[in-house]
């Protein structure tokens, strides 16, 4: 069973039977047939078939996530009991948000588990890190969780989440945010990162005629300039600004309040190391260290 069970994550992985055997050598005839000794091993349809396309039921998701676990434990079986005195590497993709404020507390915490790991963090857009981690040349990403579909292969682990705000510089006064919006300078949140969607989706839904001079993927240069009386900017209230955001005037988007959800997004097949370092991300969850 434990080759269909590989075979099960490749399908997951790249989508459909032909995509799965390609990458791992084997035909779509012969994909389709151990999903079908693995259905009748379980007792269970995973798959809903229509035509020639076949795509995870609710069932197969429970399953595909099980076999993540019994994946992970026979590729663990010849590593040491003692995880602390192993060495290792593990390449962790996250935006710049989270990397001086929950990662910094959790790799702290992880650190102290596993002394002898070599960790890599690689910044990037949530976006970038989305491919990259699909590619597999990351362990793990934290990241904002994007507007569609994931990758059925891969898991969401939800943390936090920033909500969203108009910020003006300190002597403006703000009637109502909406107002403020059509009157004044407007900083773009870059429309490229997941974030600066939603803000360009509530500006669609509110009928926003924004007066729009510049777009930046950068939140503390957009904090900046508008510190500095360049315009007005919707952002994430994010922790690792928060000094920035003193310097501001933050007005609450009443009634149509967004948040962008913060999370880790990883591949359910996965070690010990790994599953410690989502442990200690979600004890970081708090701003206390």
């Amino acid at each position: 069973m434990i080759t269909e069970l590989r075979t099960l994550v490749a399908v997951a992985r790249y989508g459909t039977f032909a995509a799965a055997g390609a990458r791992i050598g084997l035909t779509q005839a012969a994909v389709s047939g151990q999903m079908k000794r693995l259905e009748d091993k379980l007792g269970m349809q995973l798959f809903d078939r229509t035509g020639r396309s076949a795509t995870l039921n609710p069932v197969g998701h429970t399953v595909l996530a099980r076999a993540g676990e019994v994946l992970a434990l026979i590729e663990n079986l010849a590593e040491p009991a003692d995880w602390s005195s192993s060495t290792g590497r593990l390449r962790i993709g996250a935006i710049s948000s989270v990397q001086p404020t929950l990662l910094k507390r959790a790799l702290k915490a992880f650190h102290t588990a596993f002394p002898r790991f070599h960790i890599q963090v690689v910044p990037g857009t949530s976006l970038e890190l989305l491919d990259r981690l699909d590619a597999g040349e990351l362990e793990l990403a934290v990241m904002v969780r994007p507007g569609f579909g994931l990758p059925q292969s891969l898991v969401w682990e939800p943390l936090l989440e920033e909500r969203f705000v108009l910020v003006t510089p300190p002597a403006m006064p703000v009637s109502h945010w909406q107002k403020t919006l059509n009157e004044q300078p407007f900083l773009r949140y870059s429309r490229h990162s997941f974030g600066g969607r939603q803000v360009e989706r509530l500006l669609e839904q509110q009928g926003a005629g924004v007066i729009e001079w510049v777009e930046i993927d950068d939140i503390p240069a957009l904090l900046s300039m508008v510190a500095d009386g360049m315009g007005v900017a919707i952002l994430p209230q994010a922790e690792a600004y928060a000094d920035l955001f003193d310097r501001v005037t933050v007005t609450e988007l009443e009634d149509v309040g967004i948040v962008r959800e913060i999370g880790i997004l990883a591949s359910p097949v996965r070690g010990e190391p790994i599953t410690q370092l989502i442990n200690e991300c979600r004890k970081a969850r708090t701003s206390a260290a």
